[in-house]
């Protein structure tokens, strides 16, 4: 990485007291572990747009699709206090170069989905709202992975996630290193295997824009290319799209590996395949090939080595 990988964050999760009862939700591996590859930008709605700490709860209210935030003893509406504010803030975020934003999660200004949106006649409450600031978030910067820090409890959406950020991140310094089509060409060559394990309707389509590269106006092709790249690596990859994956690798070994060694790795794939063993097991064993017989093509793709090892995302995946 040229820089910083900095990632956008809800300051509760990093420790600091500023909940409505001037508590935290300082997450352990945001902090401990993510934080060790990351640089984090803090953010904290209600503080940010002058509310103090402690102060009352609130929640939304009303239609789910354009709620407003309600304080929950007074009844205070702090709907147009906090659009406002937001409206601002994101337009200071999308100069900080983020690469994704951790949010809160059933935060009424921070959670991404599934908040709980209460009916002002009463009742049990939906839980379909978006909080104020995570949907203008969502709403400006389109092409930013984000979560929550409860759905990064999942070891499949966890991986996706950091995934898409360290991808982000390259990308970013493409463009500011070498944006060119050559550019573009080496880095889609080293993206084409991460990109096959999560659509190979994507990964096709990239190549074919890719090879039609000359025939576009280069800010064109690069907001093409961004756009289908965050849309493919959106999408989650599986024990199915990894393995197949797995197996055309093996495919680059077929005048290397001795028969009973071939057959190792296919029954290592199968049973990664079954969800006996975790997707680190084969990539470790290809990886051991890929350095022994000097296989160049190989040793250039991402998705070998999409994110730190010390993450141990794969060990679980």
């Amino acid at each position: 990485m040229e820089t910083a990988l900095k990632i956008g964050i809800s300051a509760c999760l990093l420790g600091e007291p500023v909940r409505y009862d001037g508590g935290h939700k300082l997450d352990q591996f945001l902090v401990e572990t993510l934080g060790r590859f990351v640089s984090f930008v803090p953010v904290c709605p209600e503080t940010e747009c002058g509310l103090g700490v402690p102060r009352e709860a609130m929640r939304l209210t009303g239609d789910p699709a354009s709620p407003r935030l309600m304080t929950i003893r007074t009844g205070q509406d702090l709907t147009a206090r906090m659009e406002q504010w937001a409206t601002r803030r994101v337009s200071e975020l999308a100069e900080e170069d983020l690469c994704g934003f951790i949010f809160k999660s059933r935060s009424p200004s921070s959670g991404m989905e599934r908040v709980k949106v209460y009916a002002d006649t009463g009742g049990e409450p939906v839980k379909t709202g978006v909080g104020l600031f995570a949907r203008e978030f969502m709403a400006r910067l389109p092409l930013l992975p984000v979560e929550d820090e409860g759905r990064l409890h999942d070891p499949v959406l966890r991986e996706n996630f950091i995934t898409r950020i360290f991808v982000l991140k390259r990308w970013r310094d493409l463009l500011a290193a070498n944006r060119s089509r050559g550019g573009l060409v080496a880095f889609h060559t080293a993206h084409k295997l991460l990109l096959l394990s999560h659509s190979e309707k994507h990964y096709r389509a990239m190549g074919r824009l890719v090879a039609e590269a000359k025939k576009m106006p280069l800010d064109d092709l690069f907001s093409a290319y961004e756009a289908m790249l965050m849309e493919a690596l959106r999408l989650k990859s599986s024990l199915a799209k990894n393995s197949n994956v797995l197996l055309h690798i093996l495919g680059y070994f077929k005048k290397n590996l001795a028969a009973d060694e071939r057959q190792e790795m296919v029954e290592l794939i199968d049973r990664y395949r079954g969800g006996l063993v975790p997707l680190i097991v084969p990539i470790t064993l290809l990886n051991h090939y890929v350095r022994k017989y000097d296989q160049s093509y190989l040793a250039g793709q991402i998705y070998l080595y999409p994110h730190p090892l010390e993450l141990k995302l794969r060990n679980h995946a």
